[in-house]
């Protein structure tokens, strides 16, 4: 099993994807931007373990991205949801003047629901260097 993270949009207000699971889109993400409208995962491959989100109090996996602890996949709408990690939603809206992702809790529900039974898998991550 292999998840996509195809980007779509880095903006200041966050950077934007779609995932896809083995070339099927089923939701979409946002990660925090930073300074150059960089984000702490790069284009490449990375491995996925399953982890547990303490904050929110449910399982998730963590991406493994060296120089970087604990990069996970959570439920959020604005990249202020998140120091670093991957927020899984449903469709692409705004919140205000910030571009958002909405309907988190059902994204994520289908992101784990996929990943059912899976104690790893790999990501691959296109569309930004």
């Amino acid at each position: 099993m292999i998840l996509e993270l195809k980007t779509v949009a880095l903006r200041e207000d966050g950077a934007f994807g779609v995932l896809l699971w083995d070339g099927r889109p089923f939701a979409v993400s946002a990660e925090r931007t930073f300074e150059n409208l960089r984000t702490v995962i790069n284009g490449g491959p990375y491995k996925c373990r399953r982890d547990f989100y303490y904050k929110g109090r449910y399982e998730t996996f963590e991406i493994e991205v060296p120089g970087h602890d604990r990069v996970l996949f959570h439920k959020g709408n604005v990249e202020g949801d998140s120091e670093a990690c991957v927020l899984v939603a449903e469709s692409f809206s705004a919140i205000g003047d910030a571009t958002a992702i909405a309907d988190s809790k059902h994204g994520f529900e289908e992101f784990m629901q996929l990943a059912a039974g899976l104690s790893e898998f790999d990501m691959l991550v296109t569309g930004r260097s």
